[in-house]
C-alpha cells in the first residue's frame, strides 16, 4: 500500500472497481455496513503521519485521517465484556481489501489498556479523499507497510481459543510441551 488506488474506469472488469461500503461482521451485537462518507461522519477523526518500508517502493512517507480503528469496531459490539480486560485479549480482527490481501490484529493491540496503537481507518490520504478509491487500514506503528490494506471490503471480529490458535510445529503437531499444559 502505497498510493491512492486511481477511479476504475466503466470498461474495468467488475472485479477491480473500488469497493462502495465495507462491511464489520463477526462475533458483534450489530453487523456494519460502511461506506467511507459513514466513517467520516460517524467518528472522529485522527490524523497520523507515517513512514514505511514499502517491498516494492521503498521509503513512503504519507499523512492519513480516519476514526480508529478500535472506536469504529466497538459500536458494532463485539461479544466480549468489556470490563475483563482477559476477555479482550482473546479477540481478533481480520481486515480484508478488495484484492484479496489481509492482515489479522489482535484486540489488545489497540486497546488503550494494552498497546493502545493508533490503527485508523483511512478516510483521506494526502489530502485526498478516498471515498473512490475505499478506505484503508493504518497500522501507524508498523515499521513496515504489509498491514496496511488498501480498499477495504470486510473486516471480522472474533474470538481465539487456545486450540484454534494454536501455532503448528515444524511437522504440523503440538510439541510435547504444549501437548503437556494442555492436557487435562
Amino acid at each position: 500500500m502505497s498510493r491512492v488506488v486511481p477511479p476504475r474506469t466503466t470498461d474495468s472488469p467488475a472485479g477491480d472497481r473500488a469497493p462502495t461500503a465495507l462491511v464489520l461482521g463477526g462475533e458483534v451485537a450489530r453487523t456494519m455496513t460502511l461506506t467511507v462518507a459513514d466513517l467520516r461522519a460517524g467518528w472522529r477523526q485522527h490524523r497520523v503521519e507515517v513512514t514505511f518500508d514499502c517491498a516494492t517502493s521503498g521509503v513512503r512517507h504519507h499523512t492519513f485521517e480516519g476514526p480508529l480503528l478500535r472506536e469504529v469496531a466497538a459500536d458494532a459490539g463485539p461479544a466480549f465484556d468489556a470490563r475483563r480486560r482477559k476477555d479482550r485479549c482473546h479477540f481478533l480482527l481480520t481486515v480484508t481489501g478488495l484484492d484479496g490481501h489481509h492482515t489479522v490484529l489482535t484486540w489488545a493491540e489497540m486497546d488503550p489498556d494494552f498497546g493502545g496503537a493508533p490503527i485508523v481507518l483511512a478516510t483521506r490520504m494526502d489530502g485526498t479523499d478516498l471515498d473512490v478509491a475505499g478506505s484503508q487500514l493504518v497500522v501507524s506503528t508498523d515499521r513496515c507497510g504489509a498491514r496496511y490494506v488498501s480498499r477495504i471490503t470486510r473486516i471480522w471480529i472474533g474470538r481465539c481459543t487456545a486450540g484454534q490458535c494454536e501455532p503448528p510445529t515444524a511437522r504440523g503437531r503440538r510439541s510435547r510441551e504444549s501437548a503437556a499444559v494442555l492436557s487435562p
